[in-house]
């Protein structure tokens, strides 16, 4: 209770060390990144993965999460990098962005870091790096830089018209498509 009390005392004296947000982090190949909590459904194990025709490469799919579709976005694939086998570490971000939920694939999920605003750098303004555009924020934490991600950037207008291609295609299958999750937590 102590500490505790002290924590507030400190954080009224310093608002740099006041906790803004808490980040879920990940790993894609050796780099650390992040999505703030709360665009965050849910992780999960991946499941069968149902192919799409006709969708961009980084979309694999649609799977269904209690009897709801969620379209499937590879995050390797989405940065231009090769593609690796899926392993036990392996998983699906389910996050939510606007009035759609999708699914993330990424190498393995690593924590959930409080950010306080000592923690978060301006994004670079470079033009010519492709993944830049999907990059939030920077977090430069004891442990190494973090990349924080825009959910939203990363499922682009592009994207978004073939997802609502699968929620066609889903719905003349007879299946409900994930228009949000929340709701269902």
């Amino acid at each position: 209770l102590l500490n505790t009390q002290k924590a507030m005392e400190d954080a009224k004296k310093d608002p740099q060390n006041t906790e803004i947000t808490k980040v879920l982090t990940f790993y894609i190949g050796e780099q650390v990144y992040g999505i703030e909590i709360p665009d965050v459904i849910e992780i999960i194990e991946v499941p069968p993965i149902t192919a799409v025709p006709g969708v961009p490469s980084y979309i694999k799919g649609i799977i269904n999460v209690r009897s709801k579709i969620v379209p499937v976005v590879n995050i390797r694939s989405r940065f231009g990098k090769e593609e690796i086998p899926f392993n036990d570490r392996t998983c699906i971000i389910i996050v939510s962005t606007g009035d759609v939920s999708v699914g993330l694939i990424v190498d393995s999920v690593a924590d959930v870091i409080p950010v306080t605003e000592q923690h978060i750098s301006k994004t670079p303004e470079l033009t010519g790096v492709n993944s830049n555009k999907f990059i939030k924020s920077i977090l430069e934490m004891n442990d190494g830089i973090k990349l924080v991600l825009d959910v939203s950037k990363l499922i682009d207008e592009h994207a978004s018209e073939e997802m609502k291609k699968q929620l066609e295609i889903a719905k003349n299958l007879g299946i409900s498509f994930v228009t949000d999750m929340k709701k269902n937590k």
